[in-house]
């Protein structure tokens, strides 16, 4: 999955929550759910600052 991807869902997942759209039942889940894109999104994240950390760090 990519990031835009993973963001797209997240949006999707904070839009139902705000418009009380999920029932208690579905909740869990949901918010289950935005915790693993979250942590895929901070680990891609993470790896580009790196490489880009990497990459000025060569030019040098």
């Amino acid at each position: 999955m990519s990031y835009k991807e993973a963001m797209t869902e997240l949006e999707g997942i904070l839009a139902e929550i705000s418009s009380n759209q999920v029932d208690i039942d579905q909740l869990s889940e949901k918010v289950s759910r935005a915790a693993e894109l979250i942590k895929m999104c901070k680990t891609k994240l993470k790896t580009a600052e790196n490489q880009i950390q990497n990459l000025l760090e060569n030019e040098n």
